[in-house]
């Protein structure tokens, strides 16, 4: 693939940040063959894990593709792990070399893994620490075989412990060849990578498949604030962007709604249905402009999109939004709707390529664990055959520990983690995310978990500091009293919108953010195995 683009598209603009020269795939080509050299002067070879650890930048996209052309394999690493994190992995991968990036190299230096015996600087390239003595490499024709292992990426994800899930060249690659069918990516496309590069979703769709199609990618070398990203999008005004719910669903929240509720005759004019729709036309004409009017897809995975947030989507019809489905371990798509097919509250049908079922774990209903099959389904976890084996049936299906159905059309629902389901006292299934996605719409809320404690539903709410202080010196009234007034109403409010089984009995107030993943999603272990009270 690497040899095809750099061959195809040579002259073309291939990786660049927002604001400086574009690097070339004749260049990228040029400098991914002087990284392999310099691997193996320091006695990197096929076979050897190379750690890459540093925040989304050209450099990132060449060391992996030098890595992973030569054999070896990549351990790309989050620019979040904790010091904890990062040097279990280092240990436990094996790495035998590792890029870092200069703003996390500090970090790097305190930690014990005397296994990394070169370290080198992912914003020069260039080795600065080794106890390998180095030797004088020539340029060497890699022979890399379809089932090589490519790459290990470790997630911390929502259940606490870090697994090393191990995809192959063959299961990167077909994954490619599925998404291209579902939505074509032409030369001329600009993608805006915001997402990091370690996570599965960001590195196929947002650097592998570009890079298969000859389009260019841009990095924004600043977290993606608005401050930042607005300037950005206007500058290169993208074709191509990845996302995470929260994104799109801060700027709903935050923006666009407050704007069509801002007076009471707006708020009667968007309770009537047709007037709603005509407003979110107007909104979401105005979105695909700021986006810098050219969008063709805006995808939103990692996890399950707000409904009151995707229905302004729907009826806005101006913004090209697209949605998907998967796992770190299927590298990462199982399902997906491109813009003008999705439907409501649904991941879109499976991909070609991919085989899926329904393992049904109740009879009184069309709901089941999600299990699949395909070339894009991981080796297994590095170094955990037990763990592997949970997860594979005994004849070859991967569970993805979800739960889901399947509509007449062949779309698919996700319905939760089959982990976190909450079995009701009379049987029935009850899905905390279900309840957590109509908790959020409740004014002034930032973010939910609903666990179980003691039979009873609890809803752990954290209140948008900044707009309730807001309010506070509005009405000029004690927090503490008004507080616990929004709570009552919360909990009114969510047992009117939900069924009997899945009311909330309490309603508990966090003085601080939930902690979360790198996709955005609560960690939801911390706070099981910690209740509040």
């Amino acid at each position: 693939m690497l040899h095809q683009s750099v061959q195809k598209y040579g002259d073309r603009c291939c990786l660049s940040f927002v604001d400086q020269r574009p690097i070339t795939y004749a260049a990228m080509g040029e400098k991914v063959a002087e990284v392999q050299q310099l691997l193996s002067s320091y006695s990197v070879k096929p076979g050897d894990k190379v750690a890459i650890w540093g925040h989304n930048m050209p450099n990132w996209g060449i060391a992996y593709m030098a890595i992973t052309a030569m054999g070896a394999v990549a351990v790309p690493l989050l620019p979040d792990f904790s010091k904890v994190e990062i040097e279990n992995v280092l240990n436990h991968s094996d790495s035998k070399a590792m890029l870092v990036s200069k703003r996390l190299r500090p970090k790097l230096d305190e930690l014990h893994v005397p296994n990394v015996a070169t370290r080198i600087m992912l914003d020069t390239l260039a080795v600065y620490a080794s106890s390998v003595a180095p030797r004088r490499a020539t340029p060497a024709a890699y022979t890399v075989k379809p089932s090589d292992l490519a790459s290990i990426i470790y997630t911390s994800g929502t259940t606490g412990k870090n697994k090393g899930v191990m995809l192959t060249h063959r299961n990167l690659t077909s994954q490619l060849e599925m998404a291209y069918n579902l939505q074509p990516v032409e030369k001329d496309d600009i993608f805006l990578s915001i997402l990091p590069l370690s996570h599965t979703y960001e590195n196929s769709f947002g650097l592998l498949l570009p890079l298969l199609r000859g389009a260019s990618v841009c990095y924004l070398d600043k977290a993606p604030t608005p401050s930042v990203l607005l300037p950005a999008v206007e500058k290169i005004r993208p074709t191509y962007m990845l996302t995470v719910p929260m994104i799109i669903e801060k700027i709903f929240r935050g923006k666009i709604l407050p704007q069509l509720t801002s007076s009471m005759a707006m708020r009667l004019l968007y309770s009537i249905p047709p007037l709603r729709k005509l407003m979110h036309r107007k909104a979401a004409r105005m979105l695909f402009q700021t986006f810098g009017g050219r969008l063709k897809f805006f995808g939103i995975g990692g996890a399950k999109l707000d409904p009151v947030v995707e229905k302004f989507l729907i009826e806005g019809k101006a913004f090209p939004y697209a949605i998907g489905y998967g796992l770190t371990e299927t590298s990462p798509l199982i399902a997906g709707a491109v813009p003008g097919k999705v439907k409501h509250q649904s991941t879109g049908p499976v991909l070609s390529g991919v085989t899926l079922k329904i393992s049904k774990v109740s009879k009184k209903s069309d709901e089941g664990e999600i299990w699949v099959k395909g070339p894009n389904v991981m080796l297994g976890y590095y170094k955990d055959q037990a763990l592997t084996s949970e997860v594979f049936s005994s004849d070859g299906w991967f569970k993805t520990g979800d739960l889901g159905m399947l509509d007449s059309k062949g779309y698919l629902y996700i319905k939760g983690r089959l982990k976190n389901m909450i079995l009701g006292a009379s049987g029935e299934n009850i899905y905390p995310e279900e309840i957590e996605s109509v908790i959020n719409n409740f004014r002034y809320v930032r973010d939910s978990l609903v666990v179980e404690q003691k039979g009873r539903l609890v809803a752990m709410v954290r209140f948008n500091p900044e707009e309730l202080e807001q309010k506070l010196h509005e009405l000029r009234v004690e927090a503490e009293h008004y507080v616990e007034q929004l709570k009552a109403e919360l909990k009114a409010y969510v047992n009117s919108q939900v069924s009997r089984f899945s009311q909330i009995s309490m309603v508990v107030t966090l003085p601080s953010d939930f902690e979360k993943t790198s996709t955005l999603k609560i960690k939801r272990y911390l706070y099981i195995r910690k209740p509040h009270s």
